[in-house]
Parts: C-alpha cells; structure tokens; sequence
C-alpha cells in the first residue's frame, strides 16, 4: 500500500495533536502504516516546546491566515517527525479533516514541503473531491473516508475515476461505532446500527464495476482484534481487506495524550461513548459522555420556541438584552423558564432555529466570547457563522447550542483543563479497554507491542 511493504494494520489518524509524528511513526516502524493528524498540528521551538496557537490578529479573516500558517508547519514537523522515527521503508500517512478550514490550501502546501516523506493521504469528513487531484499532482496516494457504496460513487465518477492510479484505497468508516465526526446520511438512523459486512460487500461490488478489484478496503470503526473479522479475511465477496485501529492507539507509550486521558480509556464502561450532533460541523459525532456532553444535553433541553410578533399562541411576552427587544413566547412555556431562571439560567439567547435557550450568565459570556474569537478553522461552522467564503459567514445565525471544537481539542490535547471539562472523541469500542485482559492492572503497551499483539489476532 502506496507503493510500501506493509502490514494491512492502519493507524487512524486523530486530530488536533492525537495522532503525532511520535505515535504515526512508532506504528510505521512496527510495519503497519502511520497515520499523523494535519489537523493544526503542533509546531516546536528550538528547544523542543511546544508553540501555543496564540492568534492575535482582530478579524476572523486574518486570524483563519494564522491559522493556515500553524496547520502547515505543524503537519510538515510532524511528517518529519515520523519519518525519522520510522525510516525510509515504512508508509506515512497524513489525515485531512475535508470540513476543516482551508483543507485545500493546507494539504497542498504540506505535500509540496513534505515531499517524498508523506506516502499517502487519509481523508474524510465530508465528500472531497479535490482530494484526488490535490494529491496525484504531488505522486501522493490517496484515500477516502466513506460510509456508503452512494459515496464513492459520487467520489469516483466526479474525480477518482481521472487519477485511479493514485487511489491507494478507500477507508469504510463504520457511522455507528466509529470515534471522531461519523458519516450518517439523513437516511438513516442513528439509534439503528447497521451490519457492516453487506455495506462493504456493496462497496466492493461498486469498486469491480470500476475495475478496482485490486484496490483494498479499509474497514474502520468498532475494530477490536483481527480473530473477530477472521470471515473478512480472504474473503471473495470482499476482496482485499485491511483494518484501521483509531481507538486502540490512544492508549499507548507513544500517545501524546494526557495520562488523566489514559486512566479514563481503561475505566470506561458500555455505553458511556455518545453518538451526538452537537459538533459545528453538523456531523454526528461519537466522544465520552463526560460533563462537556452532558452541559451541551442540558443547554439544548432548556429551548423554548419563539416568535417575534405576537400571536394567539405566542401571546407571552418577553424583552431580551440593553435594547429590550421583545419576544412572544407560548404561555404554556413560562412556568419552565420562570423555573429555569431561579435555578440561574436566567439569560436566553436566540438560536438560528427561532428557539430560545436558557444559559446561566457565565456561560451566556463564554458562549459569545467564544464566537467572536472565532479563528475560521472549519470550512463553515454553526457555532461562530463562521464561512470560508467572501463574506466569512454561512448566512445563518451563529448557534449556541454548538461549541467552539479548535479551543476543546486544543484544550484536552495539550492537558489546558480537566478531560471531564472538553469535548472527548473515543470510538464506541473504548469500552473494551476494561475487559482486554492486555490491559490488566492498567497496563499500558507501547506501540510495537499493540501492533504484534493485534497481528496475533489478540
């Protein structure tokens, strides 16, 4: 796989500082491929700390220029970084968040300074059709995240099908067991998974139309040991098949993650992963059901409907801010936030969905502070308005409900608060960290030791 001597084991790369040039570059020198994250990752000063994301330009539209800046040095030290570590035989790649801002500019400019050390590209979150051209101008191969057959058929007769030579693979992304942003459609349903064999099965039957018989599938999401997908393996219904491991790599030596992160993976119990929509990329999403998960649950819960003109059903009226602009609420909902308010959330703000939420004072001041410091770091974003358009915003009103993911992930990365406090992504397999008996007494291997433990079948 691009053009290297591999196992068929793939690290998924994890955003904003999870997966790193240490932890990619470990896994590559085990023989598997490594995977680090292009998702503003870190840079260093000459001696060897870590450069905060410090923004400091007024407007959004400069700061999303910092931001660029940061995300393609980050991604070029961590690409050296892994190469050094793994060698010059060992297959890296890099993970690009499509929905992330400026995806395009970013992944162009890393693969034009990183030349000859990034082997291929692992993409998703969102359908990028760029990702072919981007990458085969570079001799990069490249590799789509899909949940679907529908997917990549889009994918493939939009672009792929103009530089097939360079598709290294397609990554299946499981939508309900899969950590990080998930692929559903509005088709189907969140509460409903759906066995992945006949989605893959269909994948693969897509891909010979194609004449990609040859090209292998990535299974991703809800991947444990080999010995449970022991059907897939030299399968004729499925053909070539290799497996990603995202969740597994967070507990490792190697993982940058904080070691309070690393004792919360080994006590995690079923069911405590949340599939959620919360996430301003209007994707679910799956993470630890911590404080963070449950504040977002409870602001939305606080939601009352509104009008701003005054009806038979909207006849409650209510005046909001220095202006006191005037709001007309149903009657049946004061009781509520006559109830809401004496617990402290007294301040509601509007959402783009014409509903009101009822935060405290505090949070109502983080939740704009939060907006306005809005850096641009996805292609458009709920929570801020934010567009990488001409205007810079989306033509909605920005949403409350939603949270500022560059300051969680920059925060729970780098250990800035408490895991219980930010916005934890784990895949719903994390649970079985407390029943691996690998783990026992909170045992924590490094990287070559998971890789031949996972190449047992174990």
């Amino acid at each position: 796989m691009s053009g290297k001597d591999v196992l068929p084991l793939i690290e998924g790369g994890k955003g904003i500082a999870i997966s790193s040039g240490v932890s990619s570059g470990a896994w590559a020198k085990a023989g598997g491929i490594g995977t680090f994250s292009g998702v503003n990752a870190d840079s260093y000063d000459e001696e060897g700390n870590i450069i905060p994301q410090v923004y400091k330009e007024k407007t959004r539209t400069l700061r999303h220029k910092e931001l660029v800046e940061y995300s393609v040095s980050g991604a070029i030290e961590q690409a050296k970084i892994a190469r050094d570590i793994a060698g010059n035989d060992a297959a890296i790649h890099v993970n690009i968040l499509w929905e992330m801002g400026a995806a395009e500019t970013i992944l162009s400019r890393t693969l034009e300074k990183a030349n000859g050390i990034i082997d291929g590209v692992t993409c998703g979150a969102g359908m990028p059709y760029k990702l072919s051209e981007i990458s085969a101008s570079y001799g990069v191969y490249y590799y789509p995240i899909v949940s679907s057959a529908r997917a990549f058929n889009a994918l493939w007769k939009r672009s792929y099908r103009k530089t097939s030579e360079y598709l290294g693979g397609v990554v299946y992304e499981d939508p309900w067991l899969a950590g990080g942003h998930n692929g559903l459609s509005n088709s189907e349903d969140p509460e409903k998974p759906q066995d992945p064999y006949p989605r893959v099965k269909d994948l693969r039957k897509l891909m010979n139309q194609f004449d990609l018989n040859d090209t292998p599938i990535i299974m991703a999401g809800g991947v444990w040991n080999l010995s449970e997908w022991s059907d897939w393996i030299d399968n004729p219904d499925l053909g070539s098949i290799a497996f990603q491991f995202g969740t597994r790599p967070l507990l490792t030596k190697e993982s940058p993650i904080s070691d309070e992160w690393k004792k919360r993976l080994l006590n995690i119990k079923p069911g405590e992963v949340s599939l959620h929509k919360f996430s301003p990329t209007g994707f679910y999403s799956s993470a630890v059901r911590n404080d963070f998960l449950k504040e977002l649950e409870s602001r939305s819960e606080r939601q009352t409907p509104y009008l701003r003109e005054q009806t038979n059903e909207f006849n409650h009226k209510i005046e909001i801010g220095p202006r006191k602009r005037a709001y007309y609420i149903k009657h049946a909902d004061k009781s509520k936030i006559v109830n809401w308010i004496k617990k402290g959330f007294e301040k509601p703000l509007t959402t783009p969905n014409d509903t009101l939420i009822w935060v405290t004072l505090k949070k109502a001041s983080q939740i704009v502070k939060d907006q306005i410091d809005c850096m641009g770091c996805l292609s458009s974003c709920l929570f801020s308005n934010w567009s990488q358009n001409e205007k810079g915003n989306n033509g909605k009103k920005a949403d409350p409900r939603s949270f500022c993911i560059q300051k969680t992930l920059q925060r729970i990365s780098h250990g800035i608060s408490s895991i219980e406090n930010e916005l934890m992504f784990a895949g719903h397999s994390a649970y079985r960290f407390a029943t691996d008996p690998f783990y026992k007494n909170g045992f924590i291997p490094k990287v070559k030791q998971l890789v031949d433990r996972i190449s047992k079948g174990l």
